[in-house]
């Protein structure tokens, strides 16, 4: 029994790696309907465009938050119906992770933990706008890193080709 896990923390003598989830917050909400109460009469189909953004900020050794956040733009032609914008954050604890496990943790496991908070709440300020509800899809945030980790390898070689290239013509 001694091994059991109290007030929800591993034991000491645990080893490996160890993930926690220490806090899920809205750290930023914003909505607005810039043209209301006109835009309530659009009849036409509205166009949506979503931007994510990811932010990670080391506060200990193993401690971390993480910041996803996610704007939601709806417009019909060039006027804007509403802007949802949501910064759902969370406090996450990794311990005994290497470099490219603990990077891949906080880029796809942390934002897909924080996700469906913040799809709920983006869905609740649409319709406490006056919207009909709205849920944004599922995401593959591990689809996302690794192509984030492919353009960042791809801008390393280029970095290095032109810096190859600038030493090769100051030596000519």
């Amino acid at each position: 029994m001694s091994d059991e896990i109290a007030n929800g923390a591993a034991p000491e003598e645990a080893t490996g790696p160890v993930f926690t989830v220490e806090k899920i917050y809205a750290k930023d909400v914003s909505f607005e309907v810039p043209g209301a109460p006109a835009v309530f009469n659009e009849q036409t189909q509205p166009q949506l465009q979503m931007n994510l953004q990811q932010a990670v900020q080391r506060l200990n050794d193993n401690a971390y938050e993480v910041v996803l956040g996610i704007n939601l733009t709806c417009t019909v032609g060039d006027k804007t119906i509403y802007v949802a914008e949501v910064k759902q954050a969370g406090v996450f604890g990794l311990a005994g992770f290497d470099a490219a496990t603990l990077d891949g943790m906080l880029g796809v496991h942390c934002p897909t933990v924080l996700y469906p908070y913040a799809r709920q709440l983006i869905s609740d300020l649409i319709q406490a706008g006056g919207f009909p509800p709205f849920f944004l899809q599922p995401i593959n945030f591990e689809a996302l890193y690794a192509e984030g980790l492919r353009q960042r390898a791809a801008q390393q070689a280029n970095d290095g080709a032109s810096l190859a290239g600038a030493e090769t013509a100051g030596n000519a």
